[in-house]
């Protein structure tokens, strides 16, 4: 086989150089990270104000895929009605959100919302939702379009149906997976588990102090408490824009 020339050697190492700094400056991909959750849950509300928002400090946003699924442990009963284990005011919010999601795809914008919402949840002042139109300086029309009519029950029954594929099964919420793994009972240690699941070079610089050591999760003790799934009241979900009285609390289990 003939050798090649000077000029071809030259353009091989040119296309060389040009490939490996190419694959070199590719990116890594961000690590898928879910919340399975329900709106009138304290467990979930905690979790979502004191934990998960905590992906924006330090740059740990910038190698994460974030997905928020807003249905937990309701139910669909006959003719597609949608049973939340609150009742009609967390259906009417789970919906609330899911549109929110849905209308401002950006994690960025979705989640300023319902961070909002959820702290409202958290201090029992959740009728008062929709202030969080103006204190996050949205516009109302097309949540109030969405949840009002049949697209915002689509969206949950979508959501249901991702909820109901979970493999394992959802257990209680909240339910944070990292790359499509359920963490169990360690899910507020998420950031030590996308860490250690990031195949970039350069970490951001919230992986660089973290105090949690990745261990099974079989083998994790409960950090916070969750909800476990149960039968719903028998109150059928209400998308109207005025919530009624909330129904039964969520079981907690021990922390």
């Amino acid at each position: 086989m003939a050798s090649l020339g000077f000029p071809s050697r030259l353009l091989l190492s040119y296309v060389l150089v040009f490939a490996s700094v190419n694959v070199s400056s590719c990116p890594a991909p961000k690590v898928p990270l879910a919340l399975y959750y329900e709106t009138l849950c304290p467990a979930c509300s905690i979790f979502i104000i004191n934990q998960l928002s905590s992906v924006w400090k330090q740059e740990l946003i910038t190698i994460v895929d974030l997905k928020l699924v807003p249905y937990g442990n309701a139910e669909i009963q006959g003719n597609d009605t949608i049973v939340c284990q609150h009742g009609p005011d967390e259906c009417l919010l789970n919906t609330v959100e899911a549109c929110a999601i849905d209308v401002w795809p950006d994690v960025n914008k979705h989640f300023n919302f319902i961070y909002c919402v959820e702290q409202l949840v958290k201090e029992g002042k959740y009728k008062k939702w929709q202030s969080c139109f103006k204190k996050t300086r949205v516009d109302p029309k097309p949540i109030v379009e969405c949840y009002n009519t049949k697209h915002g029950k689509e969206i949950e029954l979508y959501y249901a149906n991702i909820t109901g594929s979970l493999q394992p099964p959802h257990e209680y919420v909240p339910w944070v997976t990292v790359n499509d793994q359920p963490l169990y009972l360690d899910y507020a240690n998420f950031k030590s588990y996308v860490c250690k699941a990031y195949n970039g070079t350069s970490l951001p610089k919230a992986c660089k102090s973290l105090p949690h050591q990745v261990i099974s999760v079989e083998k994790a003790k409960p950090t916070y408490e969750v909800s476990y799934a149960e039968k719903p009241t028998k109150m059928q979900a209400s998308y109207s824009s005025s919530p009624t009285k909330m129904g039964r609390k969520c079981t907690a289990g021990t922390s």
